[in-house]
């Protein structure tokens, strides 16, 4: 299976919304070689701003950029943005319902052997505690244009979480069905129901194939939106299957197994398992070995449903 970065094909789209819209600014925070914003500074130079490693001046200038009309995307690492910069996000782009565009890579254990000062496992968590803030976590390159694309469309404060190793390609361009709060149904079972995010999708469809062969059909779902999450899906696949297991590349405290977890237990109580980080640090190594150590595979996603099938 074809492998991309998502952080890639967040250059790419940056770049295809330039050309299309001369309202799209880029500001950076001297990261735009690893972001891959640097492609849309070399198209646009004159719409391109690095604002140095100066986090909160990074969010407070696309603040004024969208103030003045401006459809800003500030990029940095999910480390950086969401924790340094976490007051003027609130304060300054929330609050006010600014029209900022925040385009984080590095998220995730994948970041591997940078380690836990840059292994960002809390940041979708950060960012769901703040009212008005849209949470985007895709799963692969074609998800993440979609993203992209929509983002710029919507009008109010986006966060998009983007990794930095490269993932399957999960999707096709032209059968892609991308609604921002809709989440997707890859495939179809009867026996448990599997909610991803981001590279565990791609986890998650590997388990698939693992449990067939041992007879148990599980739903496969794609929740690329944390906030504002598809109730309507995650309660439906629920109720159709009895059991549920969530998988993220993050903490499982305040992320997707939270988010689902939540709304269950108010309106349809249901045998639950999550799959993530369990709240520790992470730490320096491949991506690979990182994701075997801290229970994020396919073989995991497998143990944890034939453990709440048996929980119905």
């Amino acid at each position: 299976m074809e492998k991309v970065a998502t952080r890639d094909a967040y250059g790419k789209t940056l770049v295809e919304l330039g050309k299309t819209n001369e309202n799209i600014v880029v500001l950076d925070a001297d990261l735009s070689g690893s972001t891959k914003t640097i492609s849309f500074k070399k198209e646009f130079p004159d719409r391109f701003f690095n604002m140095g490693i100066a986090e909160q001046n990074l969010i407070g200038t696309a603040v004024g950029f969208a103030a003045a009309g401006k459809i800003p995307f500030a990029s940095t690492f999910a480390m950086f943005a969401t924790g340094r910069a976490f007051e003027i996000i609130r304060n300054s782009v929330c609050y006010p319902k600014m029209n900022v565009k925040i385009c984080a890579t590095h998220a995730g254990i994948t970041v591997g052997e940078d380690g836990a000062s840059h292994q960002a496992l809390e940041d979708i968590a950060c960012m769901r505690a703040i009212p008005n803030m849209t949470i985007i976590n895709p799963a692969d390159s074609v998800s993440t244009r979609e993203a992209v694309l929509q983002a710029a469309r919507y009008q109010g404060p986006v966060y998009i979480r983007l990794g930095r190793a490269k993932v399957p390609v999960i999707y096709e361009p032209s059968s892609l069905q991308f609604e921002i709060g809709k989440g997707i149904q890859l495939e179809e079972g009867k026996d448990a129901a599997v909610i991803a995010t981001g590279v565990m999708v791609a986890e998650a469809l590997k388990a698939r194939e693992i449990l067939k062969e041992e007879g148990i059909e599980i739903k496969v779902i794609d929740i690329h939106t944390i906030k504002p999450i598809d109730e309507e899906l995650i309660l439906k696949a629920a109720q159709q299957t009895g059991a549920v297991v969530t998988a993220e590349e993050h903490n499982i405290i305040g992320g997707l197994g939270s988010a689902v977890a939540e709304l269950l237990a108010e309106h349809c109580p249901t045998p639950m398992k999550r799959i993530g980080v369990k709240d520790t640090f992470g730490e320096s190594g491949s991506g690979e070995e990182l994701m075997k150590k801290y229970g994020l595979t396919a073989q995991d996603i497998v143990q944890a449903v034939k453990e709440v099938v048996k929980m119905k």
